[in-house]
């Protein structure tokens, strides 16, 4: 409400657009290409038993992989929210004999994903339109593809470099 006189001209009321949608993703990786990439229904969310399916999904990937390239078992690096935490997350990742490397709430800085992978993929879809969410995953999708090994090496690499950082730091927040 605002204060007019009643010679006033009449305000102008701007259109409201909707917002676009949200699409939730998943991508796994190490340090030569992306491991999987899975995209939920619209109105899918993740719980644990959803997050279970997903980590079967993983294993199976990780199986496709040509003997040899995995060497020394799992280890994820995953955030401490609750799907990831649950009873039966923990009891599948303890059946199959992954290890969690450890994680701080609220730590962008020492989530791979985080640092290395999202911020080039904002810049990736920068001022782009889709006509559609397909065309939007399919873009995704062949980006990701097209990423050589040297990328994600990198990715790994730097982690090392940022928890080092971090100790260094006695746990505070390390930016670059």
């Amino acid at each position: 409400m605002v204060w007019k006189h009643p010679s006033s001209p009449v305000a102008k009321k701007f259109k409201v657009m909707r917002s676009a949608k949200k699409i939730m993703g998943t991508v796994f990786w190490d340090s030569r290409c992306v491991l999987l990439f899975e995209i939920l229904q619209p109105g899918e969310t993740i719980n644990a038993a959803r997050y279970c399916q997903t980590l079967d999904k993983l294993r199976e990937a990780i199986c496709r992989k040509p003997q040899g390239q995995l060497t020394n078992g799992v280890i994820l690096q995953h955030d401490n929210a609750s799907p990831h935490t649950a009873r039966v997350t923990q009891s599948w990742l303890e059946n199959y004999g992954w290890e969690i490397s450890p994680h701080l709430p609220h730590s962008p800085d020492l989530a791979p994903s985080d640092y290395h992978l999202l911020g080039p993929l904002k810049c990736e879809l920068a001022g782009k339109r889709f006509d559609d969410d397909e065309e939007l995953v399919d873009h995704v999708r062949k980006w990701l593809q097209n990423l050589d090994g040297c990328f994600f090496r990198e990715g790994i690499y730097y982690m090392v470099r940022r928890w080092q950082k971090c100790v260094d730091r006695l746990g505070c927040y390390v930016e670059k």
